[in-house]
């Protein structure tokens, strides 16, 4: 597998290169839910009772070249429609991708998404410029909120239901409002960020 070290956020995001790189990918998607490490065949089998992972699925397959990638970006894209993410194949996101509840969440394909990251319904990361924003890992993104350009949402942080970030949210904060900002805050960082996938870059 290899990394890219994000600056930004200082996290090193995976690139596959291959199907053996794009099933890790998914097994670290599926340990989100079920904090252990799923065969091809279990995977699978589990599609068929979550949206949400169905389309991670073939998102992850549809981001590496082989034999499979017309089918799998056939398939993206269809899941895509039918559940009302759009995320295109080029997007860069780490390990450990959660998606809350899989309607209504649009992230533009220049927004880089770090490791263990949760997003849920009615998510807008978007830009009408150059490129989208920059999440970092152990990030929790609740309902109805828009990332609006080039903004940094530093890692462990949390942003609350509605929030519209324009500016750069500092790491282990608490975000909330529109526009949003970061709030004093009892909160454990990255309380909701569960079944974290264990991360090494060698």
């Amino acid at each position: 597998m290899k990394h890219e070290h994000i600056q930004e956020i200082d996290s090193y995001v995976p690139i596959p290169e291959n199907y053996k790189d794009a099933i890790l990918l998914m097994q670290s998607d599926f340990y989100r839910c079920y904090a252990r490490k799923l065969s091809l065949f279990e995977m699978y089998f589990k599609t068929f009772f979550e949206p949400s992972l169905k389309f991670l699925f073939w998102f992850r397959l549809s981001q590496v070249d082989g034999w499979l990638k017309i089918i799998a970006k056939y398939r993206r894209r269809h899941y895509a429609f039918k559940y009302g993410i759009m995320n295109p194949s080029s997007t860069k996101i780490g390990y450990g991708f959660f998606i809350g509840h899989p309607f209504g969440i649009i992230i533009n394909h220049t927004a880089v998404i770090g490791n263990n990251v949760n997003v849920s319904q009615f998510l807008s990361i978007g830009s009408n410029e150059i490129r989208a924003a920059f999440v970092g890992d152990n990030v929790y993104i609740g309902p109805h909120c828009s990332l609006v350009e080039d903004v940094v949402v530093g890692h462990d942080s949390t942003i609350g239901a509605g929030a519209v970030v324009v500016k750069n949210i500092p790491p282990s904060s608490v975000a909330v409002g529109a526009p949003a900002r970061a709030i004093h805050s009892d909160l454990q960082p990255g309380k909701y960020i569960l079944r974290r996938w264990p991360v090494t870059v060698h």
